[in-house]
């Protein structure tokens, strides 16, 4: 199963990767300042946006993707581990 994050705090970059890795997740991280990461995103099975810490364009480029290939996608607020850690699990256990 993968997942892409946008969002969150650079610094946290290797801990989100580690904490989805925990539960089965392969993750891609963007921390949200790319110009064009539509082109950078890909195939994946869930999208989970950190509204807190994105730019306008890349939380735009991101639903727009979700939403014209089908993937399901989360909003979180929060852009600690435990609240990323916490979406991937709901998400885990509805599929």
């Amino acid at each position: 199963m993968s997942a892409i994050l946008v969002g969150g705090m650079d610094r946290l970059h290797r801990d989100y990767i580690d904490a989805a890795k925990s539960l089965g997740v392969e993750l891609k991280v963007f921390v949200g300042q790319e110009r064009s990461i539509r082109k950078q995103l890909g195939g994946t099975d869930m999208l989970i946006i950190c509204t807190g810490k994105v730019s306008h364009s890349a939380r735009r480029e991101a639903v727009k993707f979700a939403g014209s290939n089908k993937i399901p996608m989360q909003m979180i607020v929060s852009s600690g581990v435990s609240s990323l850690r916490n979406c991937i699990e709901k998400f885990v256990l509805q599929y």
